[in-house]
């Protein structure tokens, strides 16, 4: 199993296929193991695809201040230079980026910041910008703690995390923190600042956000287009992962890639 050394942190990472780079970002339960049946997709129509897990999520080292890490101003900017960081490692100058919910968050303050390294981002299922604090915001979508989740959520934390990571993981990410914060988040800003073009893929009936956030997203960007997946839930990347690799194949169709 491949991993890279970053920042006195190991992290685990895949490649497959051959042919233009697109980096598969995941979201804040996930891991690489969430992409088992988007990659396979993009391998086949003759791209290489890069997927690693973030620091702390599956079988990347946490490091020894990861909690305080989690809840920190620190945690979006260091995932940006943690992703620079790999792709340097890996000799990687292009590519393009594909991010799901959090995930999308990392792509976008990626593309913000080094504009001349992403062909184009996809997201999918991101949020756009909150009303309310998104401490109060997790409290009201992740009531149940590891313990009184179903039986199949927790198999797949377990497998994703480990039997010793996935519930104090769980409880401590449902709770606040990550790319989204604890206060108030609030994309907007940044959105403008990505000039590649980009794909904005929303479910419409997703438990955390609203379509319009989606809606709010695609209009904030400078070379932005917008497809709403019809009677999908959150994780469009499991309830449909066919259209989810279709919209994205013809998006890099339309533009030439």
């Amino acid at each position: 199993m491949p991993f890279a050394k970053i920042n006195d942190i190991n992290l685990y990472y895949e490649i497959h296929g051959n042919g233009d780079l697109i980096v598969l970002l995941h979201h804040g339960f996930g891991c690489t193991k969430m992409w088992k049946d988007i990659y396979p997709g993009l391998v086949d129509s003759g791209y290489r695809v890069m997927m690693y897990d973030r620091r702390g999520y599956g079988q990347s080292d946490p490091g020894t201040d990861f909690k305080a890490f989690y809840v920190s101003d620190r945690f979006r900017s260091e995932s940006v230079r943690e992703l620079e960081s790999l792709l340097n490692y890996l000799g990687i100058e292009s590519f393009h980026a594909i991010g799901q919910c959090e995930g999308g968050v990392v792509a976008v303050d990626f593309a913000a910041a080094f504009p001349g390294r992403v062909r184009s981002v996809t997201t999918s299922s991101t949020q756009c910008y909150s009303t309310m604090s998104m401490a109060a915001f997790n409290e009201s979508k992740f009531p149940n703690a590891f313990q009184d989740l179903e039986a199949d959520l927790k198999e797949k934390l377990v497998q994703w995390h480990g039997e010793e990571r996935a519930e104090p993981f769980f409880d401590q990410f449902r709770r606040f923190g990550g790319a989204y914060g604890k206060e108030i988040f609030d994309l907007r800003p940044v959105l403008p600042q990505v000039v590649c073009p980009a794909l904005v893929l929303y479910p419409d009936r997703s438990f955390l956000f609203e379509v319009e956030q989606g809606v709010a997203f695609y209009r904030h960007l400078a070379s932005g287009e917008l497809a709403v997946i019809p009677k999908c839930g959150h994780n469009t990347y499991e309830h449909r992962p066919r259209e989810y690799v279709h919209q994205v194949l013809g998006f890099l169709e339309r533009h030439d890639f």
